[in-house]
C-alpha cells in the first residue's frame, strides 16, 4: 500500500515538471523597443524641454523671494511694526505660491506626470498589446522584461522577441528599422554599489512642510530636490 502510494507521488511529480518543460518562455527589453520609437525618443526630448522651462519659472519665483528675503534683513532695523508685518506677510504669501506652483508643475497628478502619461502611455500600450498577441499566438506562458529590474543572470538572444515586438508595433506606427537599431547604454554607477546606473533630469519637488517666517527662511538653494518620475510600464499607471 505505502509503495503504491510512492509511485503515484512519483508519477505526478514527474508528470508536473515534464508539464513544466513543455510551457514556452522568452523575453523582451523594453528600454530598447521603447528607445527605437521615434514617437517616443521625441516625447522623451519634449518632457525634458518642459521640465527644464518650468524648472527655471520655478527657480526665477525662489530668486524673487530671495531677494525680497535679504531686502527685509538690511531694512528691518528701521521698519515700523505694521510695515515689517506686512513685508513678513508678503514673502510668506510669494514662498507659498512657489511651492504651490512647484506642486502643480511637478508634484503627483502635476502637469509634468499627466503630461507623461498623454505622450507615453499609448506608446506603452501599443507595445503591450503586441506582446499579448504575440504571447498568445507563439504559445508563450511567460513574457519577462529585461529592464523591469527582474534577476534575470543570462538570457540567450534567441529567446529575446524585442526586435520581433518592434516589427509588429511598425504595423501601427513608426519605429527604426532592424538593421539601424541600437540599444541603450547603461553607465556604471560610480557610487560602489556595483550596479548600472541612469541619469535623470533633476529638478524641484514640492514641500509638504508649513510656511517659514522670514527669520527662519534658509539661503538660496536650500530648496527641496528630486527627480522626475519614470514612465508607468506597459498598461499600468503609476503615481510618484
Amino acid at each position: 500500500m505505502h509503495m503504491k502510494k510512492f509511485l503515484l507521488i512519483v508519477i505526478f511529480m514527474a508528470g508536473m515538471t515534464m508539464a513544466g518543460f513543455s510551457q514556452r518562455y522568452a523575453f523582451v527589453d523594453t528600454d530598447y523597443i521603447l528607445n527605437n520609437i521615434p514617437e517616443y525618443t521625441d516625447a522623451q526630448a519634449l518632457l525634458n524641454d518642459l521640465s527644464a522651462e518650468w524648472q527655471k519659472e520655478i527657480e526665477a519665483k525662489f530668486q524673487e523671494i530671495d531677494k525680497l528675503y535679504r531686502d527685509y534683513q538690511a531694512e528691518s532695523i528701521l521698519l515700523p511694526e505694521d510695515i515689517k508685518k506686512q513685508r513678513e506677510n508678503e514673502i510668506i504669501q510669494k514662498e507659498k505660491e512657489a511651492r504651490d506652483l512647484q506642486r502643480k508643475r511637478f508634484g503627483q497628478d502635476g502637469d509634468l506626470f499627466k503630461k507623461r502619461i498623454e505622450l507615453v502611455q499609448p506608446i506603452q500600450e501599443k507595445i503591450f498589446n503586441a506582446i499579448q498577441d504575440m504571447a498568445t499566438t507563439r504559445n508563450y506562458a511567460f513574457v519577462f522584461d529585461k529592464a523591469s529590474g527582474a534577476s534575470i543572470l543570462f538570457a540567450d538572444s534567441k529567446f529575446d522577441l524585442s526586435d520581433d515586438v518592434l516589427d509588429e508595433v511598425g504595423t501601427v506606427m513608426q519605429t527604426v528599422r532592424r538593421e539601424s537599431r541600437t540599444r541603450p547604454t547603461v553607465q556604471a554607477s560610480t557610487t560602489g554599489s556595483g550596479q548600472g546606473s541612469t541619469s535623470t533630469t533633476p529638478r524641484t519637488t514640492p514641500a509638504g512642510q508649513g510656511q517659514t517666517t522670514p527669520q527662519q527662511r534658509p539661503a538660496q538653494g536650500a530648496q527641496d530636490s528630486g527627480t522626475q518620475p519614470s514612465p508607468p510600464p506597459p498598461g499600468e499607471k503609476r503615481g510618484r
